[in-house]
């Protein structure tokens, strides 16, 4: 496993210079339209995947938007898909005020803001993440 892991790393230093684009045409997962899909929504972290982040930050600071993911969340929210905030601030009551304020200032809509993940969770794109294939353990590793 901790080769498996090594070999994550290795190919994300690879992944971090690609540009990503995400085809809504023919994708039943993304499409509004899709009786299936009522009530799903995807999850996008913030301090490191919308977010520059550094340890070093106040808590009552959050960074400069990552423009790619800025952009994929607004094509996301463009094309009906529900998004949500999902971010460990979501604990703190304080903080919801100050990532309202953020989405706000970095032109997006006043998105839903959680912690807690649910039924109804399609995705979740987050900096800290290895996707594991369903009831297997084994680790998935995008080429």
């Amino acid at each position: 496993m901790l080769n498996s892991i090594k070999k994550y790393f290795k190919r994300a230093k690879e992944e971090i210079s690609k540009e990503y684009s995400i085809n809504f045409e023919g994708n039943k997962s993304l499409d509004p339209e899709n009786k299936n899909q009522v009530g799903l929504w995807t999850g996008v972290d913030l301090d490191g995947t919308l977010a520059h982040y550094d340890r070093s930050t106040p808590h009552d600071k959050i960074g400069e938007p990552v423009p790619k993911m800025l952009t994929l969340v607004k094509d996301l929210i463009n094309n009906g898909i529900r998004i949500k905030i999902f971010t460990a601030r979501a604990q703190d009551p304080e903080q919801k005020p100050i990532i309202r304020e953020w989405l706000k200032t970095n032109g997006l809509p006043e998105l839903e803001i959680t912690n807690m993940k649910d039924y109804n969770m399609q995705w979740l794109l987050d900096d800290r993440c290895i996707q594991v294939e369903r009831n297997t353990g084994r680790l998935i590793f995008k080429d």
